[in-house]
């Protein structure tokens, strides 16, 4: 039993996460069945609806046994249904609410519209009347084609008989997803959604606020009124959000000289709470020595590293001072006060951020580029609630987030939607997630249990990363990813998402020219800010981020902005620890077969091996001057043989644990970073940066060989070697240009 038990985890497959290129059935540039998708849904397939506009009603009669009319409307074909809201005690309600239905789902051939009395005393609702369409007379619509006009029609009771009170204002057409109409409409495949809860499918647009950062310097307090002999400290407070000084021991007139950051968001309408506190340690308890309020509006803004005025503020009396006048009270506090616009307010890690831009939108440079993301469909995803997986996907580049609608009870979502993006800077990544909808079933805002056992909690089902810098401009790619999710017993495969990917770029000198320049604005290079600083004005952001889009209809959950984010990057784990040692170890790959080669050589394991290594070094001793040469003549060389090779070089993903601290996990994954980076020289990943790099290796070889070694020894250890005065601030052209390229840190989890 026990060798049948171990011959059947052996033939267990493996699951497959390899990336795959795909043919869909996408319009880009050609026409498919006679019919021709605008140019901004040409990177997905094209799906056909039936749409239902219910616009208004007038002159309703009353059918009940009350004196009132309660109308709302039932859009029915085959058996799916959708409801409007009802109007209660008015005769000529309106409606303006568009229902969907997919045609692939039409079996019906009426589409019938009926429009019903809410009776708050019988149990099921009175027919006023109805509208009735045949779905092989309805027009069709294509985008750019104005909408529809609506027109009255009247009602009908029984038998086809017209009523003589009562008409219905509706449109009906066919059309696609092109259709404006399409984000807000009710669709056929979420009928079984409670009706309050009908805004969590639909697809969304949100925008992230724009962010700055506010240093409060804090130099020094003046005339404070003591109390008892702990220690003195500034603390401020910005919305949610609490920082503190260092404490300073017991003196009426302390000097700080020290930064507190926030993260503050336009249109700045929060003030700024400042107060004097003596306590001691980290206790919660202390006492207050006086404190201001400061307005983020009256805050003055600064896009270089220009200092501001500092200005002393008086600060106002405590609680228990308040009323007795024979306390003189004078406290001051001396502050530099600033919004900082020269910074990006970093959201996301660095080496996969999708936004590089600083905050002041007078130092934004012109786009690069458009970036169109198709989303096309999703397969064998595993289900997220019992049998069931309501799905839908969060795509984020920049300041904009899109959210696709929900498939409602399906394992293979199909939601051809299609979104676009300017490109400010190509060596910037998308991410894409996809979620399982926790709000559509007594899930959501009123709801805390909800049905299935999910609470109102969207799960995440996986995640992919695409660097722009590794697209070619113009080139459509069509690609099945895996979608991996970790568990506890390591990483699971959750299905397939396909995608449809462009990103094109009006001109190629714009896009070459980033290369050159810094990865981040110039204020982070000449006022940096600390590691610790970083990771926590970055949580702030998050934190901004998400109660912005918790008010958005419909709202993205807080797992959803922390997922999309990566705000648990940092934590322990095994299983990033053992990733980042794979990374290093692959790299040291290299270094070890050169050594075991010298091994070889010195131990004559190959006798012509031996000679020939022998003879090189003779040659390179004799000359040493064509060593730059001929490097760089190899580099050249390689990289070309690397482009006839490439195309197969696809992104690992690596194994699933817990453990390890995250400090190490940092260096770990910095130094692996830099080593893939200078290893990506040498590969075609990002075409534009090696094309930039062997046109330096050709150049390079032919100066080198001309150019004594000894000179240009000399000339590098004395430009490294020079003055203070004579060195710049900013990061030199090859530093730039080394981070930018890309590493396998894009495919971490």
């Amino acid at each position: 039993m026990a060798n049948q038990n171990h011959n059947q985890n052996q033939r267990k497959p493996k699951e497959d996460f390899d990336l795959k290129e795909t043919t869909p059935n996408i319009n880009a540039g050609r026409v498919i069945s006679g019919d021709r998708l605008p140019i901004t849904f040409d990177l997905v397939e094209q799906m056909k609806f039936l749409f239902a506009r219910v616009v208004r009603a007038k002159d309703l009669p009353e059918t009940g046994k009350s004196d009132t009319c309660n109308p709302f409307v039932e859009v029915k074909l085959g058996s799916f249904v959708g409801t409007t809201r009802v109007f209660e005690k008015i005769s000529n309600p309106e409606w303006n609410q568009v229902f969907a239905f997919s045609k692939e789902r039409i079996q019906e051939q009426v589409l019938e519209i009926v429009v019903k009395e809410k009776d708050p005393v019988a149990d099921h609702p009175d027919v006023i009347g109805r509208v009735a369409f045949t779905i092989s007379d309805i027009p069709m619509r294509v985008p750019p084609d104005s909408p529809l006009a609506p027109q009255w029609y009247k009602l009908e009771g029984q038998n086809m008989v017209k009523l003589d009170q009562g008409e219905l204002m509706v449109s009906v057409w066919m059309g696609t997803q092109a259709d404006e109409s399409f984000p807000d409409a009710w669709h056929s495949d979420a009928t079984t959604t409670s009706v309050e809860n009908i805004t969590y499918t639909r697809s969304k647009v949100y925008i992230s606020p724009r962010l700055w950062y506010l240093r409060v310097n804090v130099i020094q307090a003046q005339d404070l009124l003591l109390k008892g002999n702990n220690e003195i400290f500034i603390q401020g407070v910005l919305g949610n959000l609490s920082l503190r000084s260092r404490p300073m021991k017991i003196n009426p007139n302390p000097v700080w000289n020290e930064d507190l950051m926030f993260v503050a968001a336009e249109p700045f309408d929060e003030s700024l709470l400042l107060s004097v506190e003596q306590g001691q340690g980290n206790s919660s308890k202390h006492e207050n020595l006086g404190s201001c309020v400061i307005h983020l509006k009256d805050v003055e803004r600064r896009i270089d590293a220009t200092p501001t005025a500092s200005v002393w503020y008086n600060l106002q009396k405590p609680k228990e001072l308040e009323g007795k006048e024979e306390v003189k009270f004078s406290t001051r506090l001396h502050l530099r006060i600033s919004l900082d616009g020269g910074y990006h307010v970093l959201d996301e890690a660095t080496h996969y951020s999708s936004d590089l831009r600083p905050s002041s939108k007078y130092l934004n440079k012109p786009s690069i580029g458009v970036l169109e993301l198709g989303i096309l469909n999703a397969v064998g995803l595993s289900p997220m609630k019992k049998d069931r997986t309501d799905a839908y996907c969060v795509a984020k580049y920049g300041s904009k987030w899109v959210r696709t609608r929900t498939i409602v009870d399906s394992l293979s979502p199909r939601w051809n939607e299609q979104y676009t993006w300017e490109v400010y800077d190509p060596c910037t990544v998308i991410t894409i997630v996809v979620f399982d909808n926790g709000h559509l079933h007594g899930g959501g805002k009123n709801n805390v249990g909800g049905k299935n056992g999910d609470g109102g909690v969207d799960k995440r089902i996986g995640k992919v990363r695409i660097r722009l810098s590794t697209l070619e401009s113009d080139r459509i790619y069509t690609h099945s990813y895996p979608l991996i999710n970790l568990h506890t017993q390591g990483a699971k495969k959750m299905g397939e998402i396909q995608l449809a990917v462009r990103f094109s770029c009006p001109s190629l000198l714009n896009v070459l020219q980033t290369y050159a320049q810094p990865l981040l604005p110039k204020m982070h290079y000449i006022c940096p800010l600390s590691m610790f600083q970083i990771d926590s004005l970055r949580n702030q952001a998050a934190a901004i981020t998400i109660l912005r889009f918790r008010r958005a209809e419909p709202p993205l959950s807080k797992e959803v902005v922390e997922f999309m984010l990566d705000m648990r990057a940092n934590v322990w784990s095994m299983r990033r620890g053992r990733a980042q040692f794979y990374r290093i170890t692959s790299l040291l790959r290299g270094f070890v077969s050169i050594v075991k080669l010298i091994e070889e050589i010195h131990s004559w394991k190959n006798s012509v091996t031996t000679i020939g290594g022998y003879s090189i070094f003779c040659f390179f001793n004799y000359k040493p001057g064509a060593i730059l040469p001929l490097t760089f003549t190899f580099l050249l060389l390689n990289g070309i043989w690397q482009y006839r090779i490439s195309g197969g070089n696809l992104q690992k993903r690596y194994d699933r644990l817990r453990g390890i601290s995250g400090r190490v996990l940092v260096v770990m994954g910095d130094l692996a970073t830099q080593g893939e980076r200078v290893q990506s020289l040498i590969s075609w990943r990002d075409p534009r940066a090696k094309a930039l790099f062997l046109i330096f290796c050709l150049i390079a070889a032919i100066l080198t060989y001309f150019i004594p070694f000894r000179y240009i020894l000399f000339i590098s250890v004395t430009y490294v070697l020079r003055p203070p005065r004579l060195r710049f601030d900013m990061p030199a052209f090859p530093q730039n240009f080394l981070r930018r390229m890309p590493a396998k840190s894009d495919g971490m989890l």
